[in-house]
């Protein structure tokens, strides 16, 4: 299989299928096609269809949208717990991924995702905060419900964790307050090797966005590449 993908530093969905592949050690090949230069938008429409990534070519198999990559995952290797095997917390692990597929806009305009730098904390106005408070109600009812024993929403990292994971990044980036329960939880994203994985990957990337963060005043810088 490959995954075509963005930039590792800024490209929320390109993670998702990324970091479930890498924890359910499924191999693949990638490539990375970084945003926002000359030849992206060629480049990505000789993969896939939509001219955008991810997109997961398996075969004669393409599948270009990250939701519907990680359900092809979880029928291709049935083995594996992508999504949780008791039917309740499946069911309430695929609406809570769709949701975050389809919802949470102002939180996602507000603050997109950005791996290279920590921002100064600031008021993101009201419909970020439900955003927020959406996110950490939904998170909270799925550990209260299903997490048992293990730190992610259902126990073990599945695939609403990967669907999750780009907003904890957020939450982490511009220090939005949030809960001990909802921070610890963050924290278990981000210690995930899957996503250690990534983000070392992403730290070395040569390619920066500027207008990713127009407005924001870094107080941490992460994104130094070698090269």
């Amino acid at each position: 299989m490959h995954l075509t993908i963005a930039n590792k530093l800024y490209s929320s969905w390109s993670l998702r299928p990324w970091i479930l592949m890498r924890a359910f050690d499924i191999p693949f090949d990638e490539t990375v096609i970084p945003l926002y230069q000359p030849e992206t938008k060629s480049s990505i429409l000789q993969v896939s269809p939509t001219g955008k990534v991810p997109c997961l070519t398996d075969g004669d198999v393409k599948v270009w949208e990250s939701l519907a990559i990680l359900e092809y995952l979880a029928e291709k290797f049935p083995e594996k717990p992508i999504w949780p095997k008791d039917v309740k917390a499946r069911s309430h692990a695929r609406a809570a991924a769709s949701e975050m597929h389809a919802g949470f806009q102002a939180l996602r305009s507000a603050c997109p995702m950005n791996l290279g730098k920590r921002f100064e904390k600031k008021d993101r106005g009201p419909a970020v905060a439900a955003d927020v408070a959406r996110v950490a109600a939904l998170w909270k009812d799925a550990r209260q419900a299903f997490g048992g024993a293990g730190p992610f929403l259902y126990g073990e990292f599945s695939a609403a964790d990967a669907m999750f994971a780009p907003v904890v990044t957020r939450l982490d980036t511009y220090q939005i307050e949030v809960d001990s329960e909802t921070r610890a939880y963050m924290d278990a994203v981000l210690s995930h090797p899957a996503f250690v994985a990534w983000r070392e990957a992403a730290l070395q990337e040569p390619w920066l966005l500027p207008h990713y963060e127009e407005g924001e005043t870094p107080v941490e810088v992460y994104h130094r590449p070698q090269n």
